[in-house]
């Protein structure tokens, strides 16, 4: 038998090992490269897709990142809407002129933005760049200043050595333990506008002697202003020795500078340790000695001065042939020494802020033209009254700052024109005027073919200083009227002072009437943005003495709004 052609029997296990050869493996082998090919052609998409999902979380760390910094830009420096509506207030649609939030240097970036977001952007964002601008000598002078405060501010060593025999009766205690600081303290007396005028009055003398001026927050000062100057407060602490006394001090007071020289108990070889000013309305002849050389050498040496004034004394202390030098090199423009000093000084809080800026922007922003017309009506029993009405439409249209009304068939203008809008902010405590101008360019057509709207934030009837929502509404409206165009201001109001100066607007001044009748002319415009010092010394100091104080320097003359009771700071001689 041929053993090679022998086939032997086949087990079972051979039986499926053939049979999987034959059949099985093949198809399995064919899965296997069906599975390769899908998984490579899987593995593909895979990748494609991780691709597409890296791709779009980068594009949308990206886009989360952009808007982050967005974000921070319109909490910090205002929304691109905002600049674009800055712009349009300024007269240009321009929004990518570099906003100069430092103001020329007058404001130094010590500061927090987020916490007081009036100080930086906020605060000029609505408002035309001021042709007024600060000098470098002012900016050097602000700057040194700080670093005085923050070396004798509340809280120091010196401000405790300053203080710490102050409470004590001891003739020669400013010779004692004085320290290397000297302090001016301000004490809140009368209304809001006063209390402004005065701080920054206060503040000036204090940067004109080397002294720290502190602010007396028994009112409601912090909840209308942030702190101004960087890593310290001008807040008088509630501890301070001499605060129980501030409400008693008079000119009875046996401190007060005014019966001091009276009682010849003030020399240059007698220094008081601390003496009161009474610089107010109706001061006495003595205590206006104050603004004179020969008492300025006496006052110096005195440690601490506390203030009571409801007057702004600024223009006074040009009188003094010691100040005038220093006060020409900080103000070359003489006009603009409060609106510099309250664009350092005076930056609204928060709360207070965004009732400026909802109101703005609610009613305000969309107007081509804005006109700020405040009403201050002294009279015991203030109201409205017609006469008053009467003035305010005399001065603002014989001014064109308003346009007649005239009957529907005169309108000249067609309804389908593009018409300019004016807005008009009325600022009183009785909203009767507002009224009346509203309903009156509501019924009938302007003249011009303007549309007037008329708004006013609030009419309180009665004026409630020292109450927080009341301030604070009242300082809101200041900051408003400062942002119009054009403004109408009343006479002798500090409201008003305030609110033109803050923005760097010469305003049409209301006169006075008289006998309930408008008077003839209605307004006058003013030439300078500076206050009005009301009832200043009647006369200058030594060789001047008997010169009325509207003649003694050439830039320092008669209010235009005050017969022989006022004077202010002018730059066109």
């Amino acid at each position: 038998m041929n053993t090679m052609d022998t086939k032997q029997p086949l087990d079972s296990d051979d039986e499926e090992q053939t049979y999987y050869e034959r059949s099985i493996q093949p198809k399995a082998d064919q899965w296997k490269k069906i599975s390769g090919d899908v998984i490579r052609a899987l593995g593909l998409k895979m990748k494609i897709l991780m691709t597409v999902i890296f791709g779009g979380l980068l594009i949308g760390s990206v886009i989360l990142l952009s808007f982050s910094h967005n974000f921070n830009d319109q909490l910090l420096d205002a929304t691109s809407n905002d600049q674009l509506l800055a712009a349009t207030i300024n007269g240009s649609r321009k929004s990518e002129t570099p906003h100069d939030k430092l103001i020329g240097g007058l404001l130094t970036a010590d500061f927090d933005e987020p916490s007081c977001v009036s100080r930086y952007y906020q605060s000029s964002l609505y408002s035309k760049p001021s042709p007024y601008k600060p000098s470098e000598y002012l900016v050097s002078k602000l700057r040194s200043y700080e670093k005085l405060h923050k070396r004798c501010g509340p809280g120091t060593e010196a401000y405790k050595e300053a203080t710490k025999n102050l409470g004590h009766d001891d003739d020669n205690y400013a010779n004692k333990s004085v320290g290397e600081c000297k302090y001016a303290v301000w004490v809140a007396v009368y209304g809001l506008g006063n209390r402004i005028l005065t701080l920054a009055s206060v503040f000036l003398y204090a940067l004109l002697t080397e002294r720290v001026v502190l602010v007396d927050q028994s009112k409601d000062i912090s909840d209308l202003f942030c702190e101004p100057f960087p890593g310290t407060s001008w807040l008088l602490p509630n501890d301070f020795p001499l605060v129980k006394q501030f409400d008693g001090y008079g000119r009875g007071d046996s401190h007060c500078y005014g019966t001091m020289l009276n009682n010849h108990a003030i020399s240059a070889n007698s220094t008081p340790r601390h003496i009161y000013l009474d610089i107010l309305h109706d001061s006495r002849d003595e205590d206006k000695m104050f603004f004179c050389p020969k008492d300025q050498t006496m006052i110096d040496k005195v440690p601490w001065l506390v203030f009571k004034t409801n007057v702004y004394f600024v223009p006074s202390l040009w009188f003094s042939p010691t100040f005038r030098p220093e006060l020409m090199k900080l103000f070359p423009q003489k006009e603009a020494v409060f609106h510099n000093l309250a664009r350092y000084l005076f930056h609204p809080t928060n709360q207070v802020w965004g009732m400026v800026t909802r109101y703005y922007k609610a009613h305000l922003a969309r107007a081509d033209e804005r006109l700020g017309i405040q009403i201050r009506v002294f009279a015991d029993d203030a109201g409205y009254f017609q006469h008053v009405m009467d003035q305010i439409l005399s001065c603002t249209q014989r001014e064109k700052l308003l346009p007649q009304v005239v009957a529907q068939e005169e309108s000249k203008v067609n309804a389908s024109t593009n018409q300019k809008l004016k807005a008009v902010l009325v600022t009183s405590l009785y909203p009767e005027y507002a009224d009346r101008l509203k309903s009156m360019f509501w019924e009938r057509p302007s003249s011009t073919g303007e549309i007037i709207e008329v708004y006013q934030p609030s009419g309180e009837r009665v004026q409630q200083t020292d109450k927080k929502i009341h301030d604070q509404k009242a300082l809101a409206e200041m900051y408003l009227l400062s942002l119009t165009d054009n403004i109408v201001t009343s006479a002798r109001s500090t409201f008003g002072y305030v609110a033109h100066s803050l923005g760097g607007l010469k305003p049409w001044l209301l006169y006075q009437p008289k006998d309930l009748t408008v008077p003839d002319p209605p307004c006058i415009r003013s030439t300078s943005v500076d206050p009005c010092h009301l009832t200043p010394p009647s006369h200058g100091c030594d060789a001047d003495w008997g010169t009325y104080s509207g003649n003694v320097v050439p830039f320092v003359r008669e209010c235009e709004d005050r017969e022989h009771d006022g004077i202010k700071l002018f730059d066109e001689l």
